[in-house]
């Protein structure tokens, strides 16, 4: 038990700083043309606000919006109290979140794969990349396949699966939205409130990828809470002392995005009565944050010599 616990926490922890890479890096750099007042305010209550208001409650209004019938505030006392009533209505309800949730992420993977601009760890990447057109064939024609299975398990499995597709496409909606304002950010005259604001924004819309993939790991919410938690702290620590070392690893994004794929892959399969171990989820996750760290570390040793050469 303590140790399928501790093995949880570790990767969920681990899960939610590579997602939030990305998100610490425009926080950074807006955080930089901010007078250091502002920065203590945003660092000191966007950690209260990014831990315990968005971590701490998106769990529970995913389970809520897979339990309607059930009010939000049962759905909380139940999670940390010894009731069976949660183990009950989590079990009836997790093929929904684990298929709407599944299939968020693989959206997510596979939108990274066909239209983000990235540093090419494999020839294939370059290769699906210059096919970004097909993007919405494959997303259009998966949907298609998953609604067409879930039709024949469960027809609310149907409706889960789309309202994992729209939650793929309003936040994808923000996420595009952030490269162009961090510009703006960084470069117009908005004020310090106002930026503050928006990255809060910004960072809530970044969050869901993690909580989201946290079911893969468990549907303890207590653990989901405590390892998204503490992972969201970590990287704003790395915000303040060493986001610029982290951004030198240049494949750390792919070895997030290949994770959530994955993680995705397992919900699905899980949500259609597939049965993996708890520890297959951590596994995955650390594996491939040590693979791509790898290939990181040799490409920046490539980088040193050729500038040595110089």
């Amino acid at each position: 038990m303590f140790f399928s616990t501790v093995t949880i926490i570790v990767g969920l922890c681990i899960f939610e700083i590579i997602c939030s890479v990305d998100n610490a890096i425009i926080n950074a750099n807006v955080l930089k043309t901010m007078p250091d007042k502002y920065r203590k305010i945003f660092l000191f209550w966007g950690i209260l606000f990014a831990v315990f208001v968005v971590r701490g409650l998106l769990p529970f209004l995913i389970i809520w919006i897979a339990n309607p019938e059930m009010p939000i505030k049962e759905i909380i006392m139940s999670a940390f109290s010894s009731s069976s009533h949660m183990g009950e209505y989590l079990n009836e309800s997790k093929p929904l979140l684990l298929l709407g949730g599944g299939v968020y992420l693989f959206f997510v993977f596979l939108g990274w794969l066909f239209l983000e601009e990235k540093k090419y760890a494999f020839l294939a990447e370059h290769f699906i990349h210059r096919q970004g057109v097909w993007f919405y064939a494959c997303a259009s024609l998966f949907t298609t396949l998953v609604v067409y299975i879930s039709l024949k398990i469960n027809p609310i499995l149907a409706l889960a699966a789309t309202i994992g597709v729209s939650a793929f496409f309003i936040t994808d909606g923000f996420k595009k939205n952030a490269e162009e304002k961090e510009k703006e950010l960084v470069s117009g005259n908005m004020s310090s409130w106002s930026k503050i604001l928006y990255l809060e924004v910004l960072d809530t819309s970044f969050s869901i990828d993690g909580v989201i993939g946290a079911f893969a790991f468990t549907l303890s919410v207590p653990l989901i809470i405590l390892g998204n938690g503490l992972g969201a702290f970590i990287v704003r620590e790395l915000t303040i002392r060493g986001i610029d070392t982290i951004a030198k690893f240049a494949y750390l994004k792919n070895g997030a995005m290949y994770s959530i794929g994955i993680l995705g892959s397992i919900m699905i399969l899980e949500s259609f009565g597939g049965h993996f171990p708890f520890w297959l989820a951590p596994l995955t996750t650390v594996s491939l944050l040590s693979l791509f760290l790898f290939l990181s570390c040799r490409e920046m040793r490539k980088e040193e010599k050729l500038v040595v050469a110089k």
